[in-house]
C-alpha cells in the first residue's frame, strides 16, 4: 500500500496575542477573480526573490497565484486566526505550494528576528494598516540589500466608498502618496495604476448602487469583461488612473 506523504506545515504563537479579526467577507468572492490575479502576478512576479514574506496572506489566494520554484521559501503571515487555519487546510489539500510556511501574527513580531528577505509583498493590505508610515519602515529593515518591497493597494482617495468603510480600509492612495511612505533612499522599478475600465465600475458603486459588499455575479463581471479590457487600455492610463495602484521599491544595495 502506498504511504500517502504529508505536507509538513508550523503556525507559529506570536510574541503577543493578537485578537484580529477581519471585518470583510469578501474574500472568498474576490478568490473567484482568476483574470485579475493574472494581471497583476505577471506584474510584479519579475520582482519576487529566492525568500518571500507575503505579509496580510489572507486565504493564501496571493500565494497560490505568485510561489513557483523560483523561490525556497514564502512566509504567510497573516493575523487572523481563522484565516490562517484556512491556510493550513490547503496546505495539507495541496492548494497552496509546499514551500509555504503559515504564520499567525503582524509584521512587528518579526522586527527583532534575524531573518530577511528577498522580496516583502503587501497585496491589498496596506490600506487596513492605520500607521503605514511606521510599518513600513518596519518591512523595510526585514529587507535584504537589494531586496523589493512590492505595494498593491485601492487608488484615489476620493473613491472611497461605503465598500472601503465596510472593509476597514483607513485610506486609499495615488501613486505619488504610496511613494511618500515607500522607506526612504528605495528606487522604484514599478510605480503605475492598474484597471483603468475597473476604476469607472468604483466609481459607479460609488455614486450610484453605494454597496458594501460586492456580489459574485458583480465580481464576475468585472473579472471577465472589465480586467481584460483594462489589460488592453491600461498601457496608455496606467501613469494617470486605475482602480489600483502598485509601487515596486527596491532597497539600496
Amino acid at each position: 500500500m502506498k504511504t500517502k506523504t504529508v505536507r509538513v506545515f508550523k503556525i507559529d504563537t506570536p510574541k503577543e496575542a493578537h485578537n484580529f479579526r477581519y471585518v470583510g467577507e469578501e474574500l472568498d468572492t474576490f478568490a473567484h477573480a482568476l483574470n485579475w490575479k493574472d494581471y497583476f502576478s505577471k506584474l510584479i512576479a519579475p520582482y519576487c526573490g529566492s525568500q518571500v514574506l507575503e505579509v496580510g496572506a489572507g486565504l493564501g489566494e496571493t500565494s497560490a497565484a505568485l510561489a513557483s520554484s523560483k523561490q525556497e521559501s514564502w512566509l504567510c503571515l497573516e493575523p487572523d486566526p481563522v484565516f490562517c487555519q484556512k491556510m493550513i487546510d490547503k496546505l495539507e489539500q495541496g492548494c497552496l505550494p509546499d514551500l509555504c510556511t503559515i504564520r499567525q501574527g503582524i509584521i512587528k513580531d518579526l522586527a527583532e528576528e534575524t531573518q530577511k528577505f528577498d522580496s516583502i509583498l503587501y497585496i491589498d493590505v496596506l490600506e487596513h494598516i492605520e500607521r503605514d508610515l511606521e510599518e513600513l519602515k518596519i518591512a523595510a529593515g526585514l529587507l535584504k540589500p537589494g531586496g523589493y518591497l512590492i505595494v498593491l493597494c485601492p487608488a484615489f482617495p476620493y473613491v472611497y466608498s461605503a465598500f472601503d468603510k465596510q472593509l476597514g480600509h483607513y485610506r486609499r492612495y495615488t501613486r505619488k502618496n504610496l511613494k511618500k511612505v515607500m522607506p526612504d533612499g528605495f528606487s522604484f522599478h514599478v510605480d503605475q495604476y492598474l484597471d483603468s475600465v475597473g476604476l469607472g465600475g468604483s466609481l459607479i458603486n460609488k455614486w450610484f448602487l453605494e454597496q458594501d459588499t460586492p456580489s459574485l455575479k458583480q465580481v464576475l463581471f468585472w473579472d471577465r469583461w472589465l480586467i481584460p479590457c483594462s489589460r488592453l487600455i491600461d498601457w496608455a492610463a496606467k501613469p494617470w488612473f486605475g482602480k489600483s495602484v502598485v509601487v515596486v521599491g527596491q532597497k539600496p544595495q
